[in-house]
């Protein structure tokens, strides 16, 4: 993996640091400023021990929310180590999927693959052996404000703009990644809008059309350029042994036609119509 992915970018951890990746401290009198690379943040879910189980998560792959701790930080984790694979599966009563794998390798894959794209909502994610499994470990989010699906029941708007563009990224992410269970409960809104796209163990499927390309009606300039630029190579580089060469095939087709149908948009609709900068 390329060391650009875990040093491009500085966290600050403090009181005043902004929604993402806050170092909760144990001694609740005590808020001390710690500043945290992306590569010291890698280490400390590498190695930090695993402490108490918090509460369970409300999925079904039984994730669950952990404290741990350095020796000079207390934070807390998300332990996944869902690995199913199995021919058949009914999704739902219309709906049965073929070749069906619910998979804590691809929390890990959709953290480096949206790293490499230049996206900054995905959580960092880890592989590591915790009780004896190979498990994703991910970093908590602590200013999490509201889930998507509480915003909609509840009628909260917040910032339109932001949010519409924070979606254009989403659906352009997924239909890339082929994220099959995408919900109200795995999007998540910080207090300054920003969101944060979560728990993709059903992603990374083998279809080589997109899901639902009518609904692709924007795009980053940012993003569209680094899809422009992916290249098999780099794609395997950054994610490494947590997709399989079928897999990194079918995402760098699904590529192609995200590519192709922004540049036909963009050439019938004009860039201001189709492009934006999120900020």
């Amino acid at each position: 993996m390329r060391s650009g992915l875990w040093t491009t970018m500085t966290v600050v951890v403090a009181l005043l640091a902004g929604p993402s990746f806050v170092a909760a401290q144990s001694d609740a009198t005590a808020t001390p400023s710690v500043s945290l690379t992306l590569d010291e943040m890698q280490q400390f879910l590498l190695n930090a021990k695993v402490g108490k189980t918090k509460k369970m998560s409300k999925g079904v792959t039984k994730a669950r929310q952990v404290e741990m701790s350095d020796g000079r930080m207390t934070h807390d984790a998300q332990i996944q180590d869902v690995d199913i694979a199995i021919p058949f599966f009914q999704v739902d009563p219309k709906h049965t999927e073929v070749n069906f794998k619910d998979s804590y390798r691809y929390n890990i894959a959709a953290y480096r693959l949206s790293r490499l794209l230049g996206l900054d909502n995905v959580p960092m994610s880890v592989e590591r052996v915790v009780d004896g499994k190979p498990s994703a470990v991910t970093w908590w989010l602590d200013d999490v404000a509201i889930e998507e699906g509480d915003r909609v029941k509840k009628k909260v708007e917040g910032n339109p703009l932001r949010r519409r563009n924070y979606f254009g990224v989403m659906k352009v992410f997924d239909e890339l990644i082929q994220n099959r269970d995408r919900n109200g409960g795995n999007i998540l809104w910080s207090s300054d809008w920003k969101m944060w796209m979560i728990d993709h163990t059903r992603a990374f499927r083998l279809g080589k059309q997109l899901l639902d390309p009518k609904a692709l009606n924007y795009c980053d300039r940012g993003l569209l350029d680094h899809l422009r630029e992916l290249t098999r190579p780099a794609l395997a580089e950054a994610v490494g042994k947590t997709l399989t060469n079928e897999e990194m095939d079918a995402l760098m087709v699904r590529r192609d036609l995200l590519v192709k149908l922004f540049d036909e948009k963009v050439a019938t609709l004009g860039q201001g119509a189709v492009l934006f900068t999120l900020q």
